[in-house]
């Protein structure tokens, strides 16, 4: 039993001791080496117990001085810059570092490359983002209805059509508003938006040619429901409202002040010098603006990849979209040309029917007409389909190209008007020079004001350079993308329209069959 007895204060004993010379051992050795592990210690509102692992890790680390001490003091002081690294970042794990510089180092450039790639990746989002918002700022709806003849004769009558907009849109006065336009109204309109923000680098929606062949046979017509004249005016409609919307969902052009009054002002005073801008008068005026520019400045050396390629690109899709657009009105003609055989067939097949004298196979010749008849309206439809859906967006691209191009040559303009300023600038200052060296000081005076002039010209050159390439930069990146989206929804639409119009003709010949069969 005294043996029983005797072990509890002898461990006691034993284990003030072991306390005892802890806390010397601590005083002793760790007093220096873990001053400031305790001060991260003691900025974490953790459990304590992390604080013998980390003594333990101390303890491990000076048990090896076994080894000379040159080679245990860089590992020393490795361990104290990289607390005072943590306690300059505020980064609470300790363990994680490395305790060799040189991996350290490593992570630390490989953390900043992969902040800097974040950063870079960033950035074109932020532009998406703020692409976005732009163009999802207002909603703004246009509807072009009601072409109507105004006045008698070829030289008093025109037609108007009636403009329908519903906007949220704060620059305008109302939601909801209607007024009567006539195709001049568009073109003074086109006219005044590319004065005013094509040589700024926004690319403005061109406007529907003008056609003298078509608005004659309009003028010409007895009754506005000739075919001829309708297909006409139907057209021009749908082209005017196409204006009209590119118009009004760019973020820039959809608050001018001049695109407002055409949308809200009852009446617009009447448009002048539109008569360049129709049909084959545009390309000349372009081509005429081209070959001047080129003659007048040498070509720029491009330093910008971005734009070399971007114009390569656009050259290329222009000859692309063009040969398509060929292509879609060679089948859009032979479409027509099918539907008018069919509907002759039908016509042909009418009047055998009624000359038969066998009662079976005449209904089934007259049941074939029947059917012809309606073939011929679903081919003179998909017809339509394929001219208004598809024929005439790759002709509006084929358009909108050439705005695209036009925003380039304006940056050519000046790109050449800075580098001008800065060949007289040049010469003003080598002028100086030589006054300078004849000492005429009475001239002197005036070339400083001169060379005064020509760096604040060459400063807004500059920065008229950057601007307008930035504004283009932007620009392109929002044709790209509306051109996308809306290739994608028409090819849709026309793949849905084109399967609807074969599925139907696939009924009307299955419901016919059994007519043949009947024959006896």
């Amino acid at each position: 039993m005294a043996d029983d007895r005797e072990p509890p204060p002898l461990f006691e004993d034993e284990g003030q001791l072991f306390k005892d010379g802890d806390k010397q051992e601590e005083e002793d050795i760790f007093k220096d080496a873990s001053e400031e592990t305790k001060k991260v210690e003691d900025d974490k509102p953790k459990e304590t117990t992390e604080d013998d692992d980390l003594f333990g890790e101390g303890t491990n680390e000076i048990s090896l001085n076994d080894e000379p001490a040159d080679e245990s003091e860089p590992a020393n002081l490795d361990a104290e810059q990289i607390d005072k690294k943590d306690e300059d970042e505020d980064e609470p794990v300790v363990d994680s570092l490395p305790s060799s510089p040189a991996t350290a180092t490593g992570i630390d450039e490989e953390a900043a490359a992969s902040g800097d790639a974040k950063e870079t990746e960033k950035e074109p989002v932020e532009e998406e983002d703020q692409f976005e918002e732009d163009q999802d700022k207002f909603d703004m709806e246009i509807i072009i209805t009601d072409p109507q003849k105004v006045g008698d004769g070829m030289m008093g009558s025109y037609m108007a059509y009636k403009v329908k907009t519903k906007t949220s849109n704060p620059a305008f006065k109302k939601s909801e508003m209607s007024v009567m336009r006539r195709f001049s109204d568009f073109l003074g309109l086109y006219q005044k938006l590319s004065s005013k923000h094509a040589t700024k680098g926004v690319i403005v929606p061109p406007a529907p040619e003008k056609s003298v062949v078509g608005m004659t046979k309009v003028k010409m017509a007895k009754t506005q429901e000739e075919t001829t004249s309708m297909d006409f005016i139907e057209k021009r409609r749908a082209a005017l409202a196409r204006f009209l919307n590119r118009t009004a969902h760019h973020p820039k052009l959809c608050t001018d002040i001049d695109f407002v009054e055409f949308l809200e002002k009852d009446d617009l005073p009447k448009a002048t010098n539109t008569q360049a801008l129709s049909g084959a008068g545009v390309m000349r005026v372009f081509n005429k603006v081209a070959d001047a520019a080129s003659k007048a400045t040498s070509k720029m050396t491009e330093s910008d990849q971005w734009f070399e390629e971007k114009q390569n690109q656009v050259d290329s899709l222009e000859q692309h979209l063009k040969k398509l657009h060929g292509s879609v009105e060679n089948m859009v003609l032979h479409r027509k040309d099918l539907g008018l055989a069919t509907g002759q067939f039908a016509k042909s097949a009418a009047m055998l029917g009624n000359s038969e004298e066998h009662t079976a196979l005449s209904r089934a010749i007259s049941q074939l007409a029947e059917t012809e008849e309606r073939i011929d309206a679903l081919h003179m439809e998909q017809a339509n389909t394929d001219f208004f859906v598809f024929s005439e967006l790759l002709k509006d691209y084929v358009g909108l190209i050439g705005a695209v191009k036009l925003t380039f040559r304006e940056r050519e303009k000046c790109f050449h008007v800075w580098q001008n300023a800065q060949a007289m600038l040049a010469k003003k200052r080598e002028m100086e020079a030589k006054l300078q060296s004849a000492g005429k000081p009475d001239k002197l005076a005036q070339v400083k004001q001169e060379i005064k002039e020509w760096e604040e010209k060459v400063e807004k050159g500059q920065e008229e350079f950057e601007k307008i390439s930035k504004a283009i930069r932007k620009e392109v990146s929002r044709f790209e993308h509306n051109r996308v989206r809306d290739f994608r929804e028409v090819v849709i639409k026309y793949l849905e329209a084109l399967m609807d119009h074969q599925q139907q003709l696939i009924k009307e010949w299955e419901n016919f069959l059994p007519e043949a069969k009947a024959i006896a």
